[in-house]
């Protein structure tokens, strides 16, 4: 086989290996955000309750849901972007390479987010966490637009009004996770609501993408 960049490896179960693989990656890193809720352990004869000691960890159960949630739809959307690309290339597998390098780091910016957002240093917290899908959101559109682009990777019957729908919807990620990042300087809570607003949002936005993946 040659080694150029360019050669498409056309067989499809390159791109069920690379699914597979990717797969993967997403189910460790959402099974590790469970990690950051930890048992509480009463003292003695602490007046505090157990449920008590639950509720104070508020913090940890919230980014917990909202990483759970962003997870989930980055996965659910890696998902259908494979129903419509049917070949890759070596550069397309780096680039996959470079999402999954973000969603690896994901746990950690969503611990440091619970153990700071009721801190002094809440946002610098906010910061990194908006800052982490900022980047995904930047590699989710390099990935798709380099295998959109001239149809290089999609099957020959992917309908073109459906490309444009993806890249238009992808077109908002960016600047939309951008705002969340800046917001993260001026009012952590306020960042971190839109951050899942836009959680919800790829949620129905993707589930409406239809078309011939053929």
């Amino acid at each position: 086989m040659r080694t150029d960049d360019s050669l498409l490896i056309s067989a499809e179960k390159e791109t069920g290996r690379l699914e597979a693989f990717s797969d993967g990656v997403f189910a460790i890193a959402i099974t590790l955000l469970v990690l950051e809720i930890k048992v509480p352990h009463l003292e003695g004869e602490s007046p505090v309750g157990l449920l008590t000691l639950l509720i104070k960890q508020w913090p940890s159960y919230l980014a917990f849901f909202l990483s759970f949630i962003t997870i989930l739809v980055m996965w659910v959307n890696h998902h259908i972007l494979f129903t419509y690309i049917k070949r890759v290339d070596k550069r397309f597998l780096f680039l996959n390479g470079l999402l999954l390098l973000f969603v690896t780091f994901v746990p950690f910016p969503t611990a440091l987010l619970a153990e700071y957002i009721q801190h002094p240093e809440a946002k610098v917290a906010a910061v990194v966490y908006s800052g982490t899908y900022l980047c995904i959101a930047l590699a989710f559109n390099l990935l798709w637009r380099y295998a959109s682009n001239g149809y290089r990777l999609l099957g020959k019957n992917v309908d073109r009004a459906l490309v444009e729908s993806i890249n238009r919807q992808y077109l908002l990620g960016p600047p939309a996770y951008l705002f969340a990042f800046f917001l993260a300087f001026i009012n952590v809570a306020a960042s971190v609501g839109f951050s899942m607003l836009l959680a919800l949002y790829f949620v129905f936005t993707g589930s409406l993408w239809r078309g011939n993946s053929d």
